[in-house]
């Protein structure tokens, strides 16, 4: 039989990889005896763990949430990605970088050697361009507020800057998109849908009553988010595409080509497909190439790139 603070280890691993343990279950995991499982469940409710008892013929065993948070008990890989994920959320925008450098300096110090030596080696660096590090962070207690109307689905009002009168909205979901964070809700008052930019929320008390939930115009959040990023309502296609030859490889184009269709059509030349907002915007998109340009479609596109050329070459004049 192992030492008692081995097989506590143990019994809290198996607890926590499954919601219902029937003791006799439990014992021949642990190649102990029901009694024994008996006294090592009252030696980890004494540690502060919520261990319940379940009533049934076979009886039981379950770990449920308590009002305190008691030493948790992870395995290497879930150390790691841990430590990992900490070192991660101390860029994420969601005003917890300072509790996140707190806690990860917490789990590496009850880290084993073997483990904080390779938490050493590894460290995350993300970094962030200039825009995204200009805005302003999001606090911590407003993500909690517009998650926990998410979540119970009531009605949000709130004061958003630069805006009057305060906007009444069913919330939807609480998403990121580049670094940023976004609330998507149907706004009552406009009777539309709406992404707010979380920074600039500030939620009002009390919340209103409970809605039944809207479907969005989208097969999913994502794909909603996307569309309205892109000036598309309903899908997520960008609302202008066209397509164009290019005078260079397919490899070298790839590379820098995120959301297009790149197709080689020889060692120096390729066709691109290529979505943007505007007309204008895709042609400029595509003349950063440097690189002869053959649009094949649609006219819109030909003519963004008449009108580029004329404000290039008027450009070009200017003394």
């Amino acid at each position: 039989m192992p030492k008692t603070s081995a097989r506590l280890l143990s019994m809290l691993s198996l607890l926590q990889a499954r919601r219902d343990w029937p003791g006799a279950l439990l014992a021949e995991r642990l190649d102990i005896s029901p009694r024994t499982v008996r006294r090592d469940v009252d030696r980890l409710r004494e540690l502060g763990y919520p261990i319940a008892t379940i009533k049934g013929p076979d009886g039981g065993y379950r770990l449920d949430a308590g009002s305190e948070l008691p030493p948790l008990l992870f395995d290497d890989d879930q150390a790691v990605a841990l430590a990992v994920a900490l070192q991660i959320a101390t860029t994420s925008g969601a005003g917890i970088e300072e509790a996140a450098m707190r806690a990860l300096h917490t789990v590496r110090q009850v880290m084993p050697s073997r483990l904080r030596r390779r938490i050493d080696t590894l460290r995350v660096t993300a970094v962030e361009s200039p825009a995204s590090r200009a805005d302003p962070r999001v606090d911590g207690d407003v993500l909690l507020a517009l998650g926990a109307a998410v979540h119970a689905r009531e009605i949000l009002r709130f004061d958003y800057a630069g805006a009057f009168p305060p906007r009444r909205v069913e919330p939807h979901h609480l998403v990121t998109w580049h670094g940023r964070w976004y609330l998507v809700a149907w706004d009552l008052d406009r009777a539309d849908w709406r992404t707010f930019r979380a920074d600039r929320i500030s939620p009002r008390t009390p919340a209103g009553p409970r809605f039944t939930p809207r479907e969005l115009p989208a097969p999913d959040v994502a794909t909603f988010v996307a569309s309205r990023f892109r000036g598309s309502s309903e899908s997520g296609e960008w609302s202008c595409r066209g397509e164009v030859v290019l005078d260079l490889p397919a490899a070298t184009v790839s590379h820098y080509v995120r959301d297009g269709v790149v197709e080689e059509l020889g060692p120096d030349r390729c066709r691109l497909v290529l979505g943007s907002w505007s007309w204008a915007g895709l042609a400029a998109s595509i003349g950063r190439f440097d690189a002869d340009i053959e649009v094949v479609g649609p006219p819109e596109l030909r003519e963004a790139f008449a009108v580029l050329a004329r404000r290039y070459a008027k450009a070009a004049g200017t003394r």
